[in-house]
């Protein structure tokens, strides 16, 4: 959620750690910050509000200097202001620190620190911890790491943190449990931040933090990485970036929104490629293959996810119980791990993540793991907290996903989780070689129809025009298309905050038909393949009560057609296929209101990207 940047070597700081925080943006903030050493003191600048704001704010100050650390917060413990915005100082003015994540119990430790008169002028949980790192180091006469390790034991919660100290200007330490932390290696130099995004024109090579770890990052020295719980020696595994840096520019677009889901034909596409071998009749997938024992033999499959990620999984859930005939549960995973559920290990647990961070998934493995069930983890960033602790799992190779609100995300995973249930259903052989191999055909050709839906774009626009002033709207799906209603809805409410609501078309008229008149725009997805009829049914409800319907149809419709005040088509396909197809209109719907709304598409307000915390 917040962002982390900072930097140690013989480059001016400032422009890096700018940039960095611009790269950061997306994962959703309300202020931003900056410290930098200049050999002297430690000048400071932090401001409720963008990093361009930071930016204007910061030539007050001094910006020279070699080491730094920068943060975009997103407010958790404290109103959104210039005081609470990181960095934050020790009460000497000699350590400054920026801190992703939640301290649960600073409220003790803040009483006990105020008694040996410490006092504090914002109200984060931050500005307690790099006091009680300060209360550490003075009273135990400890260096900084090792102050650091030791008031970290004392605190419950979550935390990726950057702290140095201006005493010792040429470190940095810095510490995870439950949020991101990347060091960039580089010539003579370091690199912190939450992702590699910031640093990828400097270096491929990073170290991804593994929980519970803390890192002394010291000019001229190898990174030294210990244990925090008990001080074990931990050795740092050098990854090779894939990223490059048009993967994280807008290449010619408006917003990232918009490149990502035009990005979705080529997205799908790697993320079968190598794996779908459709002339051979084969799906290749090593996560699978691997354990391929623990899916045959599971009585369930269980799937938890957040948001977009949990759409994915409803739509896996008919995908697998239809084709592989494998009993499947989608939990919220913020529901799921507090409600003891009953786990055994004859589960699979697949969990689903774009950022393979989020807090609340991350704990329900843990809790899954436990319990002896079987992890396998859907995530698109290699090296994530998710993809570390699943037993095994299988990337989306969607790339980066800038944009706050997902669009690839959600059709690669949807690409991953049809693969899976292709291979199983062969494997358990409930369905013939001939189904088999017409799924595999089809499933190559969904990257071209997915192009052909995007030519919809100019029409798209227009019929965004019309309801660009709407406050209410209602999306309607059944089967596999019920789950692409839920997105649609929620892609809507998340940029351009319009209300909106998704339902199985069948249960309109089981209250939500009392909301239509000839105000309401409802969003009926009826595709030729499935339950055809019974939606045209619900069409006409809508119609007798004067709504007014946007059909997403299958190409050459006319019944629909004849009945809707706004028709757009997609391109045939399989039934378990058409969400791969039907998305694309209502992601383009959502872009083009929230633009025409004046919003801010990539950025919505109080939205983040990844969601550390719970």
């Amino acid at each position: 959620m917040c962002g982390i940047v900072g930097y140690i070597g013989h480059r001016d700081a400032f422009p890096i750690i700018i940039k960095g925080l611009q790269r950061l943006e997306y994962r959703g903030y309300d202020s931003a910050g900056i410290a930098l050493f200049d050999g002297t003191d430690i000048n400071l600048a932090k401001t409720k509000g963008k990093v361009e704001d930071l930016k204007n704010k910061s030539k007050s100050i001094s910006q020279e200097g070699k080491i730094g650390i920068g943060h975009t917060r997103w407010a958790t413990h404290g109103i959104p202001n210039d005081v609470n915005s990181h960095p934050h100082y020790s009460n000497s003015g000699d350590l400054v620190i920026i801190h992703n994540g939640i301290i649960e119990n600073y409220e003790s430790i803040k009483k006990e620190l105020i008694k040996r008169g410490y006092t504090f002028t914002s109200d984060t949980d931050t500005e307690v911890l790099v006091n009680l790192i300060e209360e550490v180091k003075k009273t135990e006469d400890v260096k900084l790491g090792q102050a650091v390790q030791i008031a970290l034991n004392q605190v419950v919660g979550a935390y990726a943190i950057a702290v140095f100290d201006r005493n010792k200007p040429d470190e940095i330490v810095v510490a995870k449990l439950g949020s991101p932390l990347a060091i960039g290696i580089g010539e003579d130099e370091f690199f912190i931040a939450s992702d590699a995004s910031p640093f990828i024109e400097f270096t491929n090579n990073a170290v991804y933090l593994e929980d519970e770890e803390m890192a002394i990052v010291r000019l001229g020295k190898e990174i030294k990485l210990r244990k925090i719980k008990n001080d074990a020696v931990a050795y740092p595994r050098i990854m090779e970036l894939q990223m490059n840096l048009e993967e994280i520019e807008k290449g010619g677009y408006d917003h990232f929104m918009l490149k990502e889901i035009y990005e979705q034909p080529r997205a799908i596409k790697d993320t079968y490629r190598g794996r779908l071998l459709a002339e051979q009749g084969l799906i290749r997938m090593a996560g699978i293959d691997q354990n391929l024992e623990k899916f045959m033999n599971a009585n369930r499959i269980i799937i938890v996810a957040c948001g977009t990620s949990w759409h994915a999984g409803l739509v896996a859930e008919y995908i697998f119980e239809d084709l592989a005939r494998i009993p499947v549960e989608v939990e919220y995973a913020s529901e799921f791990r507090y409600r003891n559920p009953v786990i055994t290990d004859k589960d699979v647990l697949i969990a689903i993540s774009q950022s393979g961070e989020t807090a609340d998934t991350l704990a329900a493995i843990k809790l899954a793991k436990e319990k002896g069930a079987f992890v396998f983890g859907v995530c698109n960033v290699v090296g994530s907290s998710i993809a570390r602790e699943s037993d095994a799992g299988a990337y989306t190779h969607a790339g980066p996903e800038i944009g706050v609100a997902s669009t690839k995300a959600f059709t690669t995973q949807i690409t991953v989780l049809t693969l899976l249930a292709l291979k199983l259903a062969k494997e358990k052989g409930t369905f013939s070689q001939t189904q088999f191999h017409e799924f595999l055909t089809e499933l190559e050709t969904i990257p071209n129809k997915v192009e052909k839906a995007l030519e919809s774009n100019p029409l798209i626009e227009i019929i965004s025009d019309v309801y660009k002033e709407s406050t209410n709207c209602l999306y309607l799906g059944r089967g596999y298309n019920f789950p692409v209603a839920l997105e649609g809805a929620l892609k809507l409410k998340e940029i351009s905050y319009i209300h909106a609501e998704g339902y199985p078309a069948a249960e309109m008229k089981h209250g939500p038909i009392a909301l239509i008149d000839d105000q309401m725009p409802v969003f009926v997805i009826a595709t030729k393949k499935g339950h055809y009829e019974k939606v045209v049914s619900n069409i006409q409800e809508i119609k007798s009560r004067k709504g007014k319907i946007i059909a997403i149809v299958t190409e050459g419709d006319e019944q629909v057609t004849e009945l809707a005040d706004h028709v757009i088509e997609v391109p045939e396909t399989l039934e378990s296929l058409t969400p791969l197809l039907t998305t694309i209109p209502l992601q383009l719907l959502s872009y083009h209101i929230a633009v025409m709304r004046g919003c801010n598409v990539d950025q919505p307000r109080n939205l983040a990207k990844s969601v550390t915390v719970e």
